[in-house]
């Protein structure tokens, strides 16, 4: 997400962000190559001119912060009307009100409602640990309440059986009274979609709303549809006052410029983004993260809350305990990571978490691996002895000859094993830490501090 945009971006503040000082005709240089940047990411025309208009005003004249150069002090300022664009802060569910509390999601069909309800569920149900009921109104397209049953039961949350036969209001009506009866927490509901904005879906959706008073009423919008998107949600939110969106497929070939709009012209918040199809690759949308992201900065309190959520902490504690007596990182430790490594996603999903243009990552491109090389690396680790995973030094012609027969990997292979361990060993060394959090702001505190 992003990606085009942020080099765009990146490319263009780097003009400026080593300037002795601000002046009108260096900002207006940077400017015209920022609006060119938002144009390509299909930004709304309205939105571009408002950011322009501010960071102008902002920048020329402004007091220079002591401990930034004018240049910084300007993609500050970029950074700061991003955020302020898309929100200045990020908007949590709302949940705080008496059991059950109605989640309503909405939207056109065929933009993953009945999905990425799925995905909220899990996101609830891991976050906030609640105690979750789910149920299909979509009585008109096929299969629409087995598709949910089935993700129901992949992500292992309840759900109330509809069928055809109903109407939405009946399955509404009786989903709220078996979830408050069953003392559930949440209750999320799924409406029909239809091809295209019609009357006779708005009135469904306003009956299906009156009944239930959901404290949120979320509407899933594809970033794939551009502009239109933003006319979609705007008559949405006229009918229906929604509380949020939920933007979907943002890891697909869109470019993204609707997430920077949507916030300006709807004024409602982006809440969620889908980023892929995976059923947890739903995240809470933060602005300032999102912003950060875009100009080439790090994301590593977002990298942190995947990593805890998805390594095994016993693992990270005995790590962690192991480098803080100051023992040596070896290969059989090396194993360890590489397994939860692959519970992630592999080593690709931390450079992607970072700027394409970040020096450090760049420096150990050689790593970027996917979870079928990741097998290959266990698999030769796995060939070794317990003394060449002690003393990985040992390890020369003959024993290499006889890793890469064992692994079915080539020489070639063993000895590129082994320089990329000797790479992470130094990184490693560098890490005093005593609990995961740590550890990732030990490799921020090594990663280029430009801003």
């Amino acid at each position: 997400m992003f990606n085009n945009l942020t080099q765009r971006l990146s490319q263009s503040l780097r003009k400026i962000i080593n300037k002795g000082r601000l002046t009108e005709e260096n900002i207006e240089d940077t400017i015209r190559e920022v609006r060119k940047a938002f144009l390509e990411a299909d930004v709304t025309l309205s939105v571009i001119k408002k950011f322009i208009e501010n960071v102008k005003k902002k920048s020329i004249g402004h007091q220079i912060n002591k401990s930034l150069t004018p240049g910084q002090e300007f993609i500050k300022i970029v950074k700061n009307e991003l955020i302020l664009a898309m929100g200045e802060k990020s908007n949590s569910l709302n949940l705080s009100i008496t059991p059950p509390a109605v989640i309503l999601i909405v939207g056109l069909q065929g933009v993953g409602k009945t999905t990425n309800l799925a995905k909220l569920a899990r996101w609830i149900k891991n976050k906030h640990k609640k105690k979750i009921l789910i149920v299909s109104t979509d009585i008109y397209r096929a299969a629409a309440i087995k598709q949910l049953q089935m993700l129901s039961q992949q992500i292992e949350v309840d759900f109330f059986s509809s069928n055809i036969n109903q109407t939405p209001i009946e399955i509404t009506e009786q989903a709220i009274k078996y979830a408050t009866l069953k003392l559930y927490d949440v209750l999320l509901i799924d409406t029909a979609g239809r091809l295209h904005i019609d009357k006779k879906m708005m009135n469904e959706i306003h009956e299906i709303q009156a009944l239930s008073k959901p404290i949120e009423t979320l509407l899933v919008v594809d970033s794939m549809m551009g502009q239109d998107a933003i006319n979609m949600a705007r008559i949405f939110n006229e009918e229906l006052s929604i509380s949020g969106i939920v933007l979907s497929k943002t890891d697909g070939d869109s470019r993204n410029g609707i997430a920077l709009s949507m916030r300006y012209v709807i004024g409602k918040p982006i809440k969620f983004i889908g980023t892929g199809e995976k059923i947890n690759e739903l995240d809470a949308f933060y602005p300032e993260r999102t912003a950060e992201r875009i100009l080439g900065m790090n994301d590593v309190m977002s990298l942190i809350e995947d990593i805890e959520e998805k390594v095994d902490q016993f693992h990270v504690k005995k790590l962690t305990k192991k480098l803080k007596k100051g023992h040596d990182f070896n290969l059989n430790d090396f194993l360890i990571q590489i397994k939860q490594m692959k519970k992630i996603g592999g080593l690709n999903y931390f450079i992607d978490k970072f700027s394409t243009n970040n020096k450090f990552f760049n420096k150990i491109s050689s790593l970027n691996t996917d979870k079928n090389t990741l097998n290959r690396v266990e698999a030769m680790i796995q060939s070794m002895t317990p003394k060449e995973r002690i003393k990985p030094i040992i390890i020369k012609g003959s024993r290499k000859r006889r890793i890469a027969s064992g692994s079915g990997t080539k020489i070639q292979d063993v000895n590129k094993l082994l320089k990329n361990f000797d790479d992470i060993k130094k990184i490693m060394k560098k890490i005093k830490t005593s609990g995961i959090a740590k550890v990732m702001r030990g490799i921020k505190n090594i990663l280029p501090k430009n801003f």
